[in-house]
């Protein structure tokens, strides 16, 4: 499909990224239609794609994709794991409409589904997992293009890619290799110079390896701040309870006296017998109580009268 063209010819660095991808093993089976696209048989019976014919099929799809004039209208589906964060990515650059995880059925044909969609054209990661989106497709007659393995089944696929799609740096290889030459085709950006983006974006990553390194790094940040905080002589102190982080690096400083205030030592006062001497407060109050019984009445004394 290239041609001729030396500008659409395969590259010495695109063939280094499919070996290293492994994009040219497939599996030991071979369906009747993929045998046009094998280009051997090894000793272990895995069957080897030619990337040649993998590199024609790419353009091809490639310019398929960039007729549209809506990028809205091609539909990009993967219902396994490993091609979702590709999908996302090439939808993010080129402006499809993606469909990462679990196809709701009825979504080209019901058309009382709010998830409703008309799409010109199609592309899925696996047509054996992505049935039926496929089948749905071919009800509407919209045209599908599928990463295909050997033994990948080509009923109502268009335009087939041969690749291994089911490896997980093959699959976002070939996505990051179709949103590239798609971008190329409608002059986003230029042949000559090489693509920021990285193919390690369309990688699949695992949630586990990701807490993983995310914990690392928290681990590098503490221990960083550790030594910095020793380097400027301020050791951490030793706290045995959580709670009692927040007193900070600086070590505890005596209260300051105020000043104008004696300050006396408790300790060095007299500590007599309480009982030699009575207190002045008991003694008032039996010079109240003996002034209490000299009177009879509240009002006054008995002399007074009323009537």
């Amino acid at each position: 499909m290239s041609g001729g063209l030396d500008v659409l010819a395969l590259r010495e660095d695109d063939v280094a990224k499919f070996l290293s991808c492994q994009t040219h093993v497939g599996v030991s089976n071979l369906d009747f239609q993929m045998e046009q696209y094998v280009f051997k048989r090894r000793s272990d019976a895995i069957h080897i794609i030619n990337l040649r014919k993998t590199w024609e099929k790419l353009l091809l799809a490639a310019r398929a994709i960039a007729a549209i004039e809506n990028p809205a209208d091609i539909c990009v589906i993967s219902a396994r794991p490993y091609g979702q964060r590709a999908v996302l990515k090439f939808a993010h650059y080129t402006g499809a409409t993606p469909i990462a995880g679990r196809f709701t059925p009825g979504t080209f044909t019901n058309q009382i589904q709010a998830a409703f969609r008309e799409p010109r054209l199609l592309v899925v990661t696996d047509p054996r997992t992505d049935h039926q989106p496929v089948r749905e497709a071919a009800y509407v007659n919209i045209p599908v293009i599928a990463l295909c393995n050997t033994d990948s089944p080509l009923r109502h696929i268009d335009i087939a890619i041969p690749c291994n799609n089911k490896s997980v740096h093959s699959i976002g290889l070939m996505w990051w290799l179709l949103a590239r030459e798609v971008l190329r085709l409608r002059g986003t950006i230029s042949r000559e110079m090489p693509w920021e983006v990285m193919v390690d974006l369309f990688f699949y990553r695992d949630p586990e390896e990701t807490e993983k390194e995310e914990a690392e790094v928290i681990k590098t940040t503490k221990e960083a701040q550790e030594y910095n905080a020793t380097e400027q002589g301020y050791a951490p102190a030793e706290v045995a309870d959580w709670a009692a982080e927040s007193t900070g690096l600086l070590p505890a400083q005596p209260a300051p006296v105020q000043p104008g205030y004696a300050t006396e030592d408790w300790s060095a006062t007299d500590t007599g017998d309480w009982g030699a001497t009575p207190a002045p407060a008991a003694a008032a109050v039996a010079a109240v109580a003996t002034t209490a019984a000299v009177s009879n009445e509240w009002g006054g004394t008995a002399a007074d009268n009323w009537d």
